[in-house]
């Protein structure tokens, strides 16, 4: 039988074949349609258990499925996988759609709705049935037929191609090589960055040193190579993924996806996709995210105008560069703060170890919210590097199951990212626990080193660790509003929050051991990590606003004028622009945040969530980083909560104020 269609706990990894895919998710489509059919037949008059609650309960083997078959597409594909999702992903849009856009299943819920005064609901509830109703309101419900099969058409085209957006990606990323004999040619790199090009290289049956565009690889190169032209080389094939005019470019995807995303929401009673989107999120409206972008804009440029002439000053005096290009600025940037702070990556690597990074991010967990970690063997993987994990309160009680997949594969797209393979929720008596996933690309270990993390990559583990702990210490009814499942400007509170710990001292001496001597990290360094860390604030800070600012480019206003990727993506960057522009070049053709994944409209959540972060580290601060009660008031009114309450109202209770913007400026050093 098909192991994907029995009632599982822990994905069965190692029964699975590529074969059982597609079955299975049509099965669960079936088994989830007449589920909903039994709702609608229903002859009982319509109430919040028989209808808004079956309605959230429904589908459950489905979302497993998908959630298997999904993240494997992420993490662990192939061409077979990849073809699967082309064909079920059309497929399972359409279903959404066959529910949303039912008659007399909406009637239902409106009829609930209007009456809702009159139900006594709790305040979870009372959220439940308003996003329930908005699914269907928002999503056509009170559309024409002719216009409900437009709105089909659009999304099944839609869920083709942001699929064949990431597609591209990574084959673009994949199929690159740097292929280096010549030892000046790797002059500058670190011995830990050589080995792992050399040991790629070797695998490959070739000499001297292969460099790709994994993140990993690519960023020892772009900051330690003292070769400038073959430093160009890499960042425009870097720059240049998508955007070649061949088979895997991605032009004529972006151009679609915006020209659907607008129609949608015009279909649907919208001005632009960002006014679709922004009615549910914090910010509210395109003007609001505008405002919000441009005043940080305003605060920061003042100092990333004099960072960038400074860096500018700097590659002068040291190597008779006339204009610093894109390829210049990491490398310029690492000499310049290791001669102002005398402190490198490769002076911190040895101190952060992935295991001991590892244990570190789980003691801060134990700290601040009780949790233990212990490693289990007995885990069906779909890769042998993952590593698996169960989680414990301090009463002992199970927690979540939590799975690490820290390196790149060819078969892994880039970046980092958390997600679940199951949802928490309660139901007839069982709180039922979930199993989340983080997935990220590290620096992977070499024949004689392990794992050695740069502090970009400390920081990253803790960021993803943050949205882990969303999803592990849910505690709520309802599996759509569990964990993550939150407004998308405030999902990345919890996991920005925790970077801030990667700089303290308490939070440091807990993990940053040499991994040969096992001496702890020195203080020195530590207030060296602490002096650096708004190194560059403004020009970090104006790199963020761009691809916020590109975002809303793209989806707040009409793009039907829109023919030319390139020319678009330069207007919308001018005035945060340092670099001259390079035409070979391209960032919209692999901005997978908001052409594949769920950002679009939404790239400008990291710096509001940042403003968030801040303002609640400056809380734990005032009373102390392990202060308990300040964690606990954490861990109740926003890591718990999931999306039961508006996040402001959350937010406030666990904070007693609206978060204030200056705790955010202060911290990057941009309060003049």
């Amino acid at each position: 039988m098909n192991p994907l269609l029995k009632e599982f706990d822990q994905a069965p990894f190692s029964q699975i074949k590529n074969e059982h895919f597609e079955s299975a998710i049509l099965e669960s489509i079936e088994m989830a349609r007449a589920e909903i059919e039994a709702i609608i037949v229903n002859e009982e008059p319509p109430s919040f258990e028989n209808t808004i609650e079956a309605l959230d309960y429904s589908g459950h083997q489905l979302d497993r499925v998908s959630a298997v078959f999904f993240n494997l597409n992420s993490a662990e594909t192939n061409e077979t996988i990849q073809k699967i999702a082309q064909e079920v992903s059309p497929k399972l849009s359409a279903f959404q759609n066959d529910i949303t856009l039912n008659k007399e299943l909406f009637q239902k819920v409106k009829s609930i709705y209007d009456n809702r005064d009159s139900l006594n609901l709790n305040t979870e509830q009372k959220t439940l049935l308003e996003k329930r109703y908005k699914s269907f309101s928002r999503n056509g419900a009170n559309l024409s037929e002719e216009k409900k099969k437009r709105l089909r058409e659009i999304d099944a085209e839609l869920a083709k191609l942001k699929l064949k957006f990431g597609e591209n990606v990574l084959a673009e990323t994949n199929k690159y090589e740097l292929h280096l004999t010549s030892a000046s040619d790797v002059d500058g790199l670190p011995e830990s960055a050589k080995e792992a090009a050399e040991k790629l290289a070797k695998s490959k049956d070739k000499s001297g040193w292969i460099f790709t565009l994994h993140y990993p690889s690519y960023s020892a190169f772009i900051k330690y190579a003292k070769n400038r032209e073959l430093r160009k080389e890499l960042a425009l094939a870097f720059g240049s993924k998508g955007f070649h005019g061949d088979e895997l470019d991605n032009q004529e995807n972006v151009i679609q996806i915006v020209n659907l995303r607008h129609e949608r929401a015009q279909l649907l009673g919208y001005e632009t996709h960002a006014h679709f989107v922004l009615e549910e999120r914090m910010a509210e409206t395109p003007n609001k995210v505008l405002d919000f972008l441009n005043e940080l804009l305003e605060k920061a440029k003042p100092a990333a105008d004099r960072e960038f002439k400074e860096l500018s000053a700097f590659a002068k005096e040291m190597d008779s560069i006339e204009k610093l290009q894109k390829w210049d600025g990491a490398y310029y940037s690492e000499k310049l703060k290791q001669k102002r702070f005398d402190l490198d990556d490769e002076r911190l690597k040895p101190y952060f170890k992935l295991e001991n990074v590892i244990d570190g991010v789980f003691k801060v967990a134990e700290k601040l919210f009780g949790l233990t970690f212990k490693e289990v063997f007995n885990v069906d993987k779909y890769h042998e590097e993952v590593k698996t994990y169960e989680v414990f309160d301090e009463e002992n009680n199970f927690i979540s199951l939590f799975y690490a997949d820290f390196h790149p594969r060819k078969g892994k797209r880039g970046g980092a990212w958390m997600t679940s393979f199951k949802s928490q929720f309660k139901k007839e008596g069982e709180n039922v626990r979930p199993h989340v996933s983080n997935v990220c690309n590290f620096t992977p270990s070499t024949d004689t080193k392990p794992s050695l993390l740069t502090f970009g990559e400390v920081t990253t583990l803790f960021h993803e660790f943050g949205h882990g702990l969303h999803g592990m210490l849910a505690n709520t009814t309802y599996p759509s509003l569990s964990g993550t499942s939150v407004y998308w400007d405030f999902v990345e509170l919890p996991s920005q929050v925790m970077e801030n710990w990667c700089y303290e001292k308490e939070a440091l001496e807990l993990f940053a051991h040499h991994y040969e001597t096992g001496k702890l990290i020195p203080m020195e360094l530590v207030q060296k990590i602490k002096d650096s860390s708004t190194f560059q604030e403004g020009m970090a800070t104006l790199r963020q606003l761009s691809f916020g600012l590109l975002d809303m480019a793209w989806h707040g206003q009409d793009p039907t004028q829109i023919k030319d990727v390139k020319s678009f993506e330069t207007k919308a960057f001018k005035g945060t622009q340092f670099y001259p522009d390079t035409p070979e070049t391209c960032m919209s053709t692999a901005f997978a945040h908001i052409f594949q994944g769920g950002y679009s409209s939404g790239y400008y959540s990291y710096k509001w969530a940042e403003v968030l972060d801040a303002d609640a580290f400056a809380y734990f601060k005032e009373h102390g980083i392990f202060d308990s009660q300040i964690a606990k008031k954490f861990k109740d009114h926003v890591l718990s909560k999931g999306g039961t309450e508006n996040p402001m109202v959350l937010y406030k209770r666990f904070r007693g104020q609206e978060p204030q913007i200056e705790a955010l400026l202060e911290r990057a050093g941009l309060l003049v």
